[in-house]
């Protein structure tokens, strides 16, 4: 239940119950949308925002029906073994088993978090699996969709959804500085060292979020963690042969310089200076 103070969102992909109000609403707003749009409906006495980014759900569909075609070649492949196993054909490796295909499907759709698409026959002898197109029908539906629900009244769509944005964007803020930045708890008493903590923390977030807005505009499709373990492969190597020092930099592949070229940096030569350090 929502609280009678003014709420301003909280994302609907929880409730089941908007599954009837989205379906004409794509129909009549979104399909053929090339720019994101925002609508709004009545439900339960609230105001219910959808806003939908077409882009976003182009790329979800399109990842989505790509895991399905995997998993389905999979189980042909699986399936195609094990008929030649009934017709007296060996082939390399272990024989398989019904059993144990249908275990290894089974956790590979799992995996995939598709066990709400490919249903697997658990009790069937043989393996077996089915497509529910219901269920795909219904994600495709909630791809690019964000579904907002509050009971403030002197907002337009557009703005509620920029004000959860917000929200959202300083949320992953901080998740960046607890786990990527990796800035600990550090407990402080004294006003100037918290407000030297907090400046600290700020200081370190920009730089990330700036790579992040680089490799948006560059359409990478990598997020800056992945950008970042990329970038580490990149080292500079000194090593002392016959009392000499040889310095440099290893090898950059064309990920590194795909990488550099999108956020504007040059490429790591073998500075004289670095084997002074």
């Amino acid at each position: 239940m929502l609280a009678k103070d003014p709420l301003l969102a909280v994302p609907g992909r929880r409730y089941g119950d908007f599954v009837d109000l989205l379906s004409p609403m794509q129909k009549k707003h979104f399909d053929g949308a090339e720019t994101e749009r925002c609508r709004e409906v009545e439900w339960e006495g609230r105001r219910l925002i959808v806003a939908h980014n077409p882009e976003t759900a182009k790329e979800q569909t399109a990842k989505r029906d790509l895991a399905i075609k995997g998993l389905e070649d999979q189980a042909a492949d699986w399936v195609g073994k094990l008929v030649e196993q009934e017709d007296g054909k060996r082939g390399r490796g272990r024989p398989l088993s019904d059993g144990g295909v249908r275990a290894r499907f089974y956790h590979a759709v799992l995996e995939a978090r598709l066990g709400r698409i490919l249903c697997v026959d658990l009790k069937s002898e043989l393996f077996t699996y089915t497509i529910n197109r219901k269920a795909r029908k219904l994600a495709e539906l909630m791809d690019g969709k964000l579904l907002l629900v509050t009971n403030v009244p002197d907002l337009n769509p557009e703005q509620v959804v920029d004000r959860y944005k917000a929200l959202a964007d300083i949320e992953r803020g901080f998740r960046v500085l607890k786990s990527e930045i990796e800035i600990g708890p550090v407990h402080h008493r004294l006003p100037d060292r918290i407000r030297a903590h907090a400046s600290l923390c700020f200081i370190a977030l920009i730089p990330h979020r700036i790579m992040r807005q680089k490799l948006k505009a560059a359409k990478t499709g990598l997020s800056s963690e992945r950008a970042l373990e990329t970038l580490r492969r990149i080292q500079h190597h000194r090593v002392h042969l016959d009392n000499k020092l040889h310095s440099g930099v290893s090898t950059l592949t064309k990920e590194h310089a795909d990488l550099l070229s999108a956020l504007g940096a040059a490429k790591p030569t073998n500075d004289a200076q670095l084997s002074l350090l």
